[in-house]
């Protein structure tokens, strides 16, 4: 494929900003004719892009257009197959790893610190140095104890603990709780190993992050953290590959989008680029149809005068349209057409589709604690609602839809489906698909099975697999060889076409790209045909704001809020609540330091006559000597047993201790010294 140049009359006004602007500092990152193919299939075909430092640009476009592989080849993961990729000389750029690498017997908390090469070099010889001392004695001991010192000192220099509050607050942001960050590498999900990379990454703090889908992983609330941390956060530059829409509009100030080969520069956030998306290929359609318009004019042409008086002039005029369809046809626009499908009725039901009265449950965790999923939980649904469930990762989402469902039994309460209700399910994962079938018999075939009597044509058929975004020649496809979003399309096309009027749809856009998510919404909605109820686990934002009037959010502590309105809408008003909430707790203490101030000033106004007055000048000079001894006896002994349970390997393994225990010890030193002072001064007297 080659690139073809457009004439200057069909470009929009801005466009060209991003390449015509005249750069004041050098680029971080430049990428200049990079191609890259897989086998026939061209990837990227002569494309050229520049990063400047602190921008912040968005990667958007079909599945399997490039944008991977773009990334790669920027971060050095990749190797293309020609054109010159630059990163600015003392700079460094990270890129999010797929299948990240680490150590299975490190802790989480362990391989995060990891991104503090330095530091987390020096931690790992002081644990080794605590192991050591748990068996040493004599010379040995006290050679290890000078070494302890000497890297505490080292730590302290190379910033110290002062990090820790930084990997506890990205860790944190990402989804961890406290708990896990003692957990093995090793015993981590696929999902935790991809924030693990994340936090590792953001915290190693690169001068140009490549992103290539970090919200995989993540529930809602995390992504809102990555945002803010991006955003207010982060100094460097950011390539972000992303799915999710808002996190699009909230980052971005730069859109390019991958199509056939090329990268296509748009200025402004996601909401922006839809906008000049659609005047681009607007104009690119009227210069396409006028194009051809004439190419047929001319060939009409030819053809009437090739065998008369004019066929020297039509020769030269048909040489002439030759040459010019070589070397000046353009492209036709990729469509960007609306949903436009009718999708089969589905039967009335009655008018309470499901409810439930008092519902709670609680599954055994793998430590023997009971974790509770939802308590004295209410809920109605009524016909034609459209309902968002949102929470963290394993607060019981799905596991809530499947007790609705009864395909798990609730510890208490009940639940009733109404009548004549037909629900239809979407599951994270797809089991029973008869895999050699291509995409349009598939769906063809389950109308066949789902709505007897309404058997569609083959032309039925692929109307719809069209209007889930597979052209004709993927329509072709077997099952069993499309990715796993295209394979996810075709499902959600079945099960939207097979005439159910209750939909449960469990992550739908897990797998899928922009384009693919928006037909969706499309379809989900009452103008794109489907008139049902629906229940909908997302942590797609833009999904739910489009298509749920109501929510139900599981905090994952057991809590359930039923809420009338879309996400939107929900956090604004929690975003205030918890603003109010921090806010009254902030005065309540005000009030708690005022009334021991205010206590604290009466008790020194009034002194009392069993308590004669301090001063600290001459507080020691009050303890005989025998007390001074004990005092310092008594330290030391907590000195002694504080050392040896941080000799400890189970110590180091678990950082909240070691950071009690290391506290300890220097308060404990900082007691100890104004009591040995006084003892020396006492005995130089004699």
């Amino acid at each position: 494929m080659r690139n073809r140049e457009w004439p200057p009359s069909t470009r929009l006004p801005g466009l060209e900003s991003a390449d015509s602007h005249i750069h004041l500092a050098l680029p971080i990152l430049t990428c200049t004719n990079v191609a890259h193919r897989y086998g026939e299939d061209i990837i990227l075909d002569g494309v050229s892009l520049s990063i400047e430092p602190g921008e912040r640009v968005g990667v958007v476009g079909r599945n399997g257009t490039g944008k991977s592989t773009l990334l790669k080849i920027l971060g050095g993961v990749l190797k293309h197959d020609q054109g010159i990729v630059s990163l600015q000389r003392g700079m460094k750029a990270g890129y999010l790893q797929q299948d990240p690498v680490f150590d299975p017997n490190e802790t989480l908390r362990d391989a995060a610190e990891a991104a503090f090469e330095r530091l987390h070099a020096l931690h790992l010889e002081l644990n080794n140095v605590f192991e050591d001392m748990a068996h040493a004695q004599g010379t040995d001991l006290d050679r290890l104890l000078e070494k302890q010192v000497k890297l505490e000192t080292e730590i302290t220099a190379a910033g110290g603990y002062a990090v820790d509050h930084k990997i506890d607050e990205v860790l944190h942001g990402v989804g961890f709780t406290d708990a896990q960050l003692g957990q093995k590498v090793g015993s981590l999900s696929g999902g935790q190993r991809g924030k693990l990379a994340l936090a590792k990454l953001l915290l190693e703090s690169p001068d140009v992050l490549l992103l290539d889908e970090p919200t995989n992983h993540l529930d809602i609330e995390a992504r809102q953290w990555l945002e803010s941390f991006l955003v207010n956060e982060f100094r460097g530059a950011v390539l972000l590959i992303s799915h999710d829409r808002y996190l699009l509009d909230n980052v971005v100030n730069r859109i390019i989008e991958t199509e056939q080969g090329r990268l296509i520069d748009y200025p402004g956030n996601y909401e922006k680029f839809r906008e000049l998306r659609v005047e681009r290929r607007t104009v690119m359609m009227r210069a396409f149809e006028a194009q051809q318009d004439r190419f047929r004019k001319e060939e009409a042409y030819i053809r009437r005068y090739k065998a008369g008086q004019r066929a020297r002039q039509a020769k030269g005029r048909e040489t002439r349209l030759e040459r010019e369809k070589t070397a000046k046809t353009l492209e036709r626009p990729m469509e960007l057409d609306v949903f436009a499908l009718r999708l089969p009725e589905s039967p009335r039901c009655s008018d309470s589709v499901v409810s439930g009265r008092g519902l709670s449950k609680a599954y055994k965790a793998s430590d023997g604690s009971s974790k509770v999923l939802f308590r004295d939980l209410d809920i109605s649904i009524t016909r034609g609602e459209r309902v968002g469930i949102i929470g963290p990762n394993g607060a019981g989402k799905t596991t809530l839809v499947r007790c609705l469902l009864g395909e798990l039994p609730v510890d208490s309460g009940m639940i009733r489906l109404g009548s004549n209700v037909i629900p239809g399910y979407y599951r994270q994962t797809h089991v029973g698909l008869d895999m050699s079938l291509p995409v349009w018999r598939y769906l063809q075939g389950v109308i066949l099975k789902e709505v007897p009597g309404k058997a569609w044509s083959e032309q039925q058929a692929r109307d719809l697999a069209g209007a889930f975004l597979f052209s004709g020649s993927e329509q072709e496809k077997e099952l069993g060889v499309l990715s796993g979003g295209e394979r996810s399309r075709a499902v959600l096309a079945g099960l939207l076409a097979s005439a159910k009027n209750l939909l449960v749809l469990d992550e739908p856009t897990n797998h899928l790209d922009i384009d693919s998510a928006e037909r969706l919404e499309d379809a989900l909605s009452l103008e794109g045909g489907y008139d049902g109820t629906l229940i909908l686990i997302s942590h797609d934002r833009a999904l739910i704001d489009a298509v749920c009037d109501q929510m139900i959010i599981l905090d994952g502590h057991g809590g359930a809020e039923v809420f009338p309105g879309g996400f939107t809408l929900w956090h604004e008003k929690d975003v205030k609540r918890k603003r109010e909430q921090a806010n009254a707790a902030a005065q309540e203490k005000a009030r708690a330091d005022e009334a021991a101030k205010r206590k604290a000033a009466a008790a020194v106004q009034t002194p009392t006559k069993s308590r004669p007055p301090s001063n600290p000048a001459n507080k020691l000079e009050r303890l005989t000597t025998q007390e001074l001894e004990q005092r310092i006896e008594k330290i030391e002994t907590r000195l002694r047993e504080v050392d040896r349970l941080l000799a400890e390997p189970d110590t180091w393994r678990d950082h909240a201790k070691m950071n009690q225990l290391g506290s300890e010890r220097t308060k404990l030193i900082n007691d100890k010294e104004p009591l040995e002072f006084e003892w020396s001064r006492r005995a130089d007297q004699f």
